[in-house]
């Protein structure tokens, strides 16, 4: 294991606060907004480009999502990222298993209605199109050298703001991405040879937007009905 961890034999260590910037209300309120411009921009597409993505760009995008908030600071997520051509042709094998199951024979009529306007459907080319796949898994707990197991906390909650830091990140960079949950995903465990403690959390799909890529006309809630103020 190579990432530190807290057992509860440490003696924990602090430090200042380092690298924290301050900025003055207008500036604050100028950085807001240009955040919020630029992610709203940000959409799901299912249409990608096999045009290669320098995996320096990704790499850093997961040192983005490693530094999520997280439970006792397990860190309890694991990323795998796939670029071999025959293994995302055997995820989208297995996926579209599973999603032909789920339309079906699965899912409730009031599901496919809720889908039926952002026109989706067990078939999958973006798992082979898009030049990478990223799988998410949800650790459970991690073992220390001389094999004793430390459980984790929080996973869900943890694994879940780790992969929306990814998400933006990958948007900052330039890339467009896509949220991919087959249900169940156990298959990603073993094409992808990750242990039983590992449970798979989210398909992410990534790369560049195809030219023809076209996204449902789609709004978000107003603030008004998404936040309260007391």
């Amino acid at each position: 294991m190579t990432t530190p961890m807290t057992t509860p034999t440490t003696t924990p260590t602090f430090i200042p606060l380092p690298d924290y910037h301050e900025y003055s209300p207008e500036e604050m309120a100028q950085r807001a907004a240009a955040f919020y411009a630029d992610i709203r921009r940000r959409r799901t597409v299912r249409d990608f480009s096999p045009r290669p993505v320098p995996l320096a760009v990704i790499e850093d995008c997961l040192r983005a999502a490693g530094t999520a908030p997280n439970g006792a600071n397990l860190q309890p997520w694991h990323f795998v990222v796939v670029g071999d051509p025959a293994v995302k042709r055997e995820i989208r094998l297995a996926a579209e298993a599973e999603e032909r199951e789920f339309y079906e024979r699965r899912a409730p009529q009031a599901w496919l209605e809720a889908l039926a306007p952002l026109g989706t459907d067990p078939n999958k080319p973006f798992l082979e199109s898009a030049p990478y796949l990223i799988a998410i898994f949800a650790r459970s707990y991690d073992l220390l050298p001389d094999g004793r197991k430390v459980r984790h906390y929080y996973v869900q909650e943890s694994v879940g703001i780790a992969t929306g830091f990814l998400i933006a990140a990958l948007h900052h960079a330039g890339l467009a991405s896509l949220t991919h949950t087959p249900s169940p995903m156990n298959f990603l465990n073993q094409i992808l040879a990750r242990p039983g403690h590992e449970r798979p959390f989210l398909l992410l799909v990534v790369g560049y937007p195809a030219g023809e890529a076209q996204v449902p006309l789609i709004s978000k809630k107003p603030l008004a009905e998404i936040a309260t103020f007391i």
